[in-house]
Order: structure tokens, then sequence, then C-alpha cells
């Protein structure tokens, strides 16, 4: 991508703004808006049409999570959201990533991990290794604090029913929840891992996810994983095609 990056920053602290602006500018990076609130977000993003949306949890007016709600329903050409917070294990950041966000990052990040961060979602990929997810997820899927519950909808009917997906792509989309990469489930599944990628992506389409983020979530709240299955799944045989491997 030869275009400049464009970021919307939204915050209600002036310091965090000002700050994450320099350090982005300093870059290459274009911050095209800035909001204090979320309503000024969803504006600011309807007018401006930023690549990524650096979005504060708790504002005024309207917080992170519904911005990020609202930004990311509907459009058909959504930008991506990365949540900023203090603490790296917080139910709205869990909430966040079941509405869509691509990650999270701490407010103290690095001056080299904020750029990373953003080159890094605009390509399309998520922020968060599997595994950071899953701890997320361990913690809070199915005790109310999910994206879904607070907003009284269905995490299977929101992400459509996984029946649609093989006995293959099951089987991939919950070593993926485990935190397996694409070169750990090939060599766990004895596939090339531009094999894997292709299962991957038709799981994420199929399921209407825009990245593996949401496809760990996906796995653990529709019941396909639970959690702990991480540590017996290390030493588990995994059955490919009617055989045990080990």
């Amino acid at each position: 991508m030869t275009e400049p990056l464009r970021v919307l920053l939204a915050d209600d602290q002036t310091l965090v703004r000002t700050g994450f602006r320099l350090i982005l500018g300093a870059d290459g990076i274009d911050v095209v808006a800035e909001a204090t609130n979320g309503i000024e977000a969803v504006e600011a993003v309807r007018r401006t049409r930023p690549d990524v949306v650096l979005m504060d949890v708790r504002m005024p007016e309207m917080d992170g999570l519904e911005a990020t709600r609202r930004i990311l329903t509907g459009a058909p050409d959504t930008p991506r959201v990365i949540i900023l917070t203090t603490f790296d294990l917080d139910r709205y950041v869990y909430a966040a990533l079941s509405a869509g966000a691509s990650g999270f990052l701490l407010k103290d990040v690095t001056p080299e991990h904020l750029t990373a961060a953003v080159r890094t979602v605009r390509t399309g990929d998520a922020l968060l290794a599997p595994a950071i997810t899953r701890r997320l997820v361990q913690r809070f899927a199915g005790d109310g604090h999910g994206y879904s519950a607070q907003h009284g909808g269905d995490t299977a009917a929101l992400h459509r029913d996984l029946a649609s997906l093989t006995p293959r792509e099951l089987e991939v989309l919950g070593l993926l929840a485990r935190g397996l990469s694409n070169a750990e489930l090939a060599g766990r599944l004895h596939l090339a891992e531009a094999t894997v990628k292709t299962h991957v992506a038709r799981i994420l389409a199929k399921l209407g996810l825009r990245d593996r983020v949401q496809a760990v979530i996906v796995a653990y709240e529709t019941g396909l994983v639970s959690a702990g299955a991480h540590e017996a799944a290390q030493s588990a045989p995994v059955p490919v095609r009617g055989r045990t491997a080990p």
C-alpha cells in the first residue's frame, strides 16, 4: 500500500492525543481527525474515512465500546479499530474485540510499538496473538461481560452457525483458538501452510469474521473450545481423516 496511512485519534485526554499525534506524524502517518468522545469519533469516521481508529474505551457522551460497534456495523468499507486502555485484561477490551476491534494497546505503549501496531492492522492483520486473546476469553467468556451479552444478543447467532463449517474447518478453528500459528497448525495437521491459510480464510468468510481474534472468541463463546482446553491440547492427539496423528 503506497497511499499515506490515515488515522483517527479518539481519546478525551488532550495529552494522550497530542503525544500520539506527534509520534505518528514523525513516522509519516497522517492523523486526519481527533475526537474527545464516542459521538465525535463516529461522526469523524464518516467524515474523514480513516484507515485506522485509535479508540479509548472510557470517554464521555458515548464510550469507545458503543462507538466501535457503530463504526463497524453496516458500512461496507470500515476502518480497523485499535482499543486504547490502561489495563491489559480489561473486560471492556474483551467486549470491544467481540464487537470487531482488531486489537488493543496500553496507553504507555512505546512509540515504535504504536506505529508498528497501526501499520499491522492497516494491512488486515489482527494485532493480538491468538494466545493473548485466549487469556481474555478464558477470563470473560460466558460471564456476561462479552459484547453480545451486554447488548442482549446471542453470540452464536451473531456469528452464524458453526454448522456451515466442514469437519476440517472446525478442527482448524479449534486449534487456532488454542493459540496455534499457521505453521504450528500445518505441522499438527500434516498440511502445507498454504492449505492452512486457505482453511483459515474460508472460516473467516463463512462466519463473517474480520480476523483471527474474532475467530478465537467465537470458538470459545459457541462452546467449540472450553477454557482450559489449551493445556490439554498440548499432549492430546489430533484426529486426521479417520486416524490419529501423533
